[in-house]
């Protein structure tokens, strides 16, 4: 690097300022409070993880695996890859501490960043956070219906249920889709030379995910493309079947899309994915994975969950104005002081109102009144509380009415009382 020039974030990797906090901290606890309700407890995993972890789970043949993924050796030789996604992390935790002998299903969620070399884009940056669900041990259609359910009020809870919507499908399992495969390649076999380099790719590689393809030319090619529902098995369509009930019943509005995939190979029969309704981005999504836990060492265990982009919805609340809550309440009260005493002082008596869940502002490095007064004043209180060096001395304070400018002198003694007083007075 040259000398003097200034050091800036690595593209794709982006600091989160002060001001972006509160619609984070909006959707996260939301979230939070309606999944503990639902019994649903915490988990974090590690950012580092083996990258046989995501080379197993995810699946080789996946963009993610192919060419997203941050991975490098140690210095002992091992090859680490920082976290591309939540669900393998957690069903490595699963297995790795016996959660199979708690009593099932465990239902856990997260709040983790995840890192992704590709493309940054709206949204989603090379590092992306995601608050996200996995129901451990379950294999009734009731789990999936249940984490769709909680996932839509949710959005419905920070404002968006009439700015999105709820696409859903099922992708079969490993008895029906061998067949579906075979016809998608016989779809696809006399039209690779009308769709894009990519997609010839992935034809030869994972012909599903040709359905997901943004390029104009294969979108209109896949649109006619046979269908999944065709080729579901009886007990797939039956589990898709009572998923649609129960959504209905809960009154979950939802779109059928037959060529919805997902980007990772895990997942079996249920998928779903919540869009923007005016430009067509993913804020969310999800589904079942039923082979996954088997895939990574342990017995036969059916799972679902999904995941919520963090950025991509704070965004797109930004975008319609819904109003986020600030986080903490305005101050009332605030507290200038003048000289060493003072500062002193002013401090423990700072803490008392904090205790006594007074919101209140100070600003000890200043050292002129006139200039404290000032940020009182601009912030808006009802009260300043004065305490100079005569009063420090005598246990004394000021009290001044920001709106009339009437000051008394009261005792220091039960001050904090006297405030919540005149508060609620006012």
């Amino acid at each position: 690097m040259a000398k003097g020039k200034q050091i800036q974030s690595v593209k794709g990797m982006h600091d989160i300022l002060p001001d972006q906090w509160p619609s984070r901290d909006f959707i996260f606890k939301k979230a939070k409070t309606i999944l503990e309700d639902y019994d649903f407890e915490r988990i974090e995993t590690p950012v580092l993880e083996e990258t046989e972890l995501f080379e197993r789970g995810v699946g080789e043949g996946t963009d993610i695996v192919e060419k997203e993924m941050y991975s490098f050796k140690t210095k002992g030789g091992d090859s680490v890859t920082m976290r591309p996604e939540g669900t393998a992390p957690i069903v490595r935790a699963y297995i790795e501490h016996g959660m199979k002998s708690l009593p099932q299903p465990v239902k856990l969620y997260y709040l983790s960043p995840m890192f992704r070399h590709e493309q940054p884009q709206g949204g989603r940056l090379r590092q992306f956070w995601q608050i996200g669900t996995e129901f451990l041990g379950e294999s009734s259609f009731s789990a999936d219906a249940e984490l769709i359910f909680i996932l839509w009020k949710i959005f419905e809870e920070i404002g968006l249920k009439d700015s999105v919507t709820l696409q859903i499908s099922s992708i079969g399992d490993s008895n029906c889709r061998p067949d579906y495969k075979k016809a998608l390649k016989d779809y696809y076999k006399n039209k690779l030379k009308k769709v894009c380099v990519p997609c010839r790719v992935k034809y030869k590689k994972n012909v599903f995910r040709m359905l997901d393809c943004i390029q104009q030319e294969c979108k209109e090619i896949s649109a006619k493309a046979p269908q999944i529902f065709d080729f579901l098995d009886d007990e797939c369509k039956t589990h898709f079947k009572n998923v649609l009930e129960f959504l209905e019943e809960a009154k979950v509005p939802y779109i059928l899309n037959p060529y919805l995939v997902r980007g990772l190979d895990y997942y079996t029969r249920t998928v779903f994915e919540i869009w923007t309704e005016e430009d067509n981005i993913a804020l969310a999504a999800g589904g079942r994975y039923d082979k996954l836990i088997e895939t990574l060492g342990s017995q036969k265990t059916e799972a679902a969950g999904w995941a919520i982009g963090i950025e991509r919805v704070a965004e797109f609340l930004k975008k319609k104005e819904v109003k986020i809550p600030k986080a903490k309440p305005e101050p009332k009260v605030f507290l200038a002081q003048l000289g060493d005493l003072a500062k002193k002082r002013s401090l423990i008596m700072f803490e008392q109102f904090r205790k006594a869940s007074v919101t209140l502002k100070a600003s000890f490095t200043r050292d002129s009144i006139k200039s404290q007064l000032r940020i009182a004043n601009k912030l808006g209180v009802r009260f300043t509380l004065i305490l100079g060096q005569r009063e420090a001395l005598d246990g004394t304070i000021i009290l001044r009415d920001m709106e009339s400018s009437v000051q008394e002198t009261l005792p220091l003694e039960g001050i904090v009382e006297v405030i919540k007083k005149r508060l609620k007075e006012k």
